[in-house]
């Protein structure tokens, strides 16, 4: 588990360091990281999982000490430590959210979890490409999987 934590820490931190670069380059640059977070933002908010009400093992999780925190509160952690303060380098496709001087966090719109829903149903957007792509290339190795056999069975009319 450390190695895994570690590997999604360098990524995390990756897609940061680069969505900054960017944000801080040229014209075209800044239309790559502004097309990207547009894009990914909803999407990256859902990854922390459904809200705390609607989480069927959240709670428990951390009842058993596998979480420290909630869905609700990673997101929110995650929203206030990629959102600055009013005068972000890249707008957002949330219209809601803003910095709430009072809590010191940003408070964000509601998530509409249809797609998030409809994916987890199987019905994504990239969902048929990848299904096509595994069973092509399940009927690809179909040949090694008989030769394979193939091989097997001589090894064990060998050793009878």
């Amino acid at each position: 588990m450390v190695r895994v934590c570690r590997e999604e820490s360098f990524h995390q931190r990756q897609g940061y360091d680069l969505m900054l670069h960017l944000a801080q380059g040229t014209a075209e640059q800044k239309r790559m990281a502004q097309d990207a977070l547009d894009r990914w933002w909803w999407p990256a908010l859902m990854m922390f999982g459904p809200s705390d009400a609607n989480s069927t093992h959240s709670g428990e999780s951390q009842r058993w000490k596998i979480k420290r925190f909630s869905n609700d509160e990673l997101r929110q952690k995650f929203v206030d430590s990629r959102c600055r303060r009013p005068g972000s380098w890249a707008s957002h496709s949330d219209p809601l959210l803003r910095w709430d001087e009072a809590n010191e966090r940003h408070e964000f719109g509601p998530i509409d979890w249809t797609e998030f829903d409809q994916v987890l149903k199987g019905n994504g957007p990239c969902n048929a490409e990848r299904i096509a792509a595994r069973r092509n290339a399940h009927a690809a190795g179909a040949w090694v999987r008989e030769a394979a056999s193939a091989y097997a069975d001589k090894q064990r009319r060998r050793a009878a």
